[in-house]
């Protein structure tokens, strides 16, 4: 109403100006001084209720995600970085006599080496149980993601796979000797076993006994020159093209924790199920390849 009232009072201003009947039945000399300060006064009040409105969208707006942010948390979901899981794997091995831990993932590089430095500082505790187990996929096997690209068609990248499977062992062979090391120093028994499924590494997964979940994708394909070459027994122009890899380190892991609720119970007991579904179908970790060449330099998971 306002506005209609400011644009009547401009409209008369502005004919008593120009005309002579109208004028004089206003009188005075300030028809366009008047006309201009109504015009002036519509624009103020467009422009204070159009920062009006906009203030009201922004906290809207800010209400909304608040709301939404506070049902998230109702369901017991959180996102964390990958860096996130060392403290974590930290809780566990320090708060419980029993750690089982199990890792669905690429190498196991964003998991191996922080176990194994956890693991061996470890106070003593002659009673402690860890188990780690760790389910990658088989390198030993030809795959198109990760692969390489030759006129833009995914292909087998068999110099990579190599690489691949030969760190695997690695980190493996790090676990493995800390089974050791942990029983000469009176830490616990620790277990470890990697095993292989035919699979192409989307899902990254990790579970630290039954009350914790944390679970993201390799979210990040990247195309790069292929260091490393053609595989064992192949001939050297089979090792060219570009590579297509893919990168998670920086991804976000959703994690679910037993103490938030059923929902989160739920989330719990589906993935573990998930994970023990495909172990029991995989099969142990063979060297393969591992030892038919020099890794090329390191990549980051």
């Amino acid at each position: 109403m306002s506005k209609i009232v400011l644009l009547a009072v401009f409209a008369l201003n502005l004919v008593a100006a120009f005309v002579k009947p109208v004028g004089d039945a206003l009188q005075g000399n300030i028809y366009i001084g008047g006309a201009l300060l109504s015009l002036l006064g519509f624009l103020l009040y467009n422009e204070v209720h159009r920062l009006n409105s906009a203030h009201k969208t922004q906290q809207e707006l800010r209400d909304t995600v608040s709301r939404l942010s506070q049902q998230v948390a109702e369901l017991g979901v959180a996102q964390v970085t990958p860096n996130d899981l060392e403290e974590e794997f930290r809780s566990a091995l320090w708060g419980r006599k029993n750690v089982q831990i199990a890792v669905l993932g690429f190498t196991g590089e964003t998991a191996a080496p922080k176990l194994k430095e956890l693991l061996n500082g470890l106070p003593e505790d002659g009673q402690r149980t860890v188990s780690l187990r760790f389910l990658l996929p088989d390198f030993t096997k030809r795959t198109e993601v990760p692969g390489l690209l030759r006129e833009g068609r995914a292909g087998d990248a068999a110099g990579f796979r190599a690489y691949l499977t030969h760190k695997i062992s690695g980190y493996e062979a790090d676990l493995q000797e800390m089974t050791g090391r942990m029983r000469h120093n009176n830490q616990g028994i620790l277990t470890v076993e990697f095993r292989v499924l035919h699979m192409t590494p989307i899902l990254k997964l990790y579970l630290i006994n039954d009350d914790r979940v944390f679970e993201g994708i390799y979210d990040t394909p990247v195309k790069r020159p292929n260091p490393y070459g053609p595989g064992p027994g192949q001939d050297t122009g089979e090792g060219d093209g570009e590579l297509l890899d893919l990168i998670g380190h920086d991804s976000l892991l959703t994690r679910w924790q037993g103490r938030d609720g059923a929902q989160a119970q739920e989330m719990i007991r589906r993935r573990r199920r998930f994970f023990d579904t495909l172990w029991d179908a995989a099969h142990p970790l063979t060297a393969g390849s591992s030892n038919s060449r020099v890794p090329a330099p390191q990549r980051r998971e």
